[in-house]
């Protein structure tokens, strides 16, 4: 016996089907990046660059040319990385870009709805302090709200942003670059 729904109700079974695994997919992401968050520290650290040099005496290993470092929703580029270790550990990395290609961070936080982003001149890494120090032509978006500024400093921990602007130098045209702020509701 083969039943039928009449177009209406199956135009209908199909809304809510579709609604169903809309509202699951968007909870299994929602779930996968707070796992995630926690998981980052556990995943291992992937390094990506065109020559890398290593001095273990110094704890130092430098990464040039297009350098990337991953480790879980980690996403750290610039064209020259520094990793400063002690005793095997990764305590701070260092991304140098320029005025035309800056540095570039990535990654997840559990206390935002989306990804902190944030672009310098240089970032450095602070994994002992929980901290992102951003200087020349920072900016950073955290969650839905951007700065931009001279130096930024990000406290991971805390979700704190302190932003500053930028100091005329004496033997640079640069504008001094205040600090900008914007909300999205």
């Amino acid at each position: 016996m083969n039943e039928t729904f009449p177009k209406h109700l199956t135009r209908k079974y199909k809304s809510y089907l579709l609604l169903i695994k809309a509202c699951t997919f968007i909870l299994l992401i929602q779930t996968n990046n707070a796992y995630s968050l926690n998981k980052d520290a556990e995943e291992p650290l992937e390094i990506f660059a065109d020559s890398v040099m290593i001095d273990d005496a110094k704890g130092l290993s430098t990464f040039t040319g297009d350098a990337v470092i991953t480790q879980g929703s980690l996403l750290l580029k610039a064209n020259l990385i520094e990793l400063y270790t002690d005793e095997k550990e990764v305590t701070k990395a260092v991304a140098k870009g320029s005025n035309s290609v800056r540095a570039y961070y990535k990654q997840n936080q559990s206390s935002q709805p989306r990804f902190v982003e944030a672009t310098a001149i240089t970032i450095t890494y602070s994994l002992e302090k929980q901290f992102i120090y951003l200087t020349g032509k920072a900016s950073l978006i955290q969650g839905f709200d951007s700065f931009s500024a001279g130096t930024l400093e990000y406290d991971i921990e805390n979700d704190k942003v302190i932003a500053e602007k930028s100091e005329q130098k004496t033997d640079s045209e640069e504008p001094v670059r205040r600090v900008h702020f914007k909300i999205n509701f």
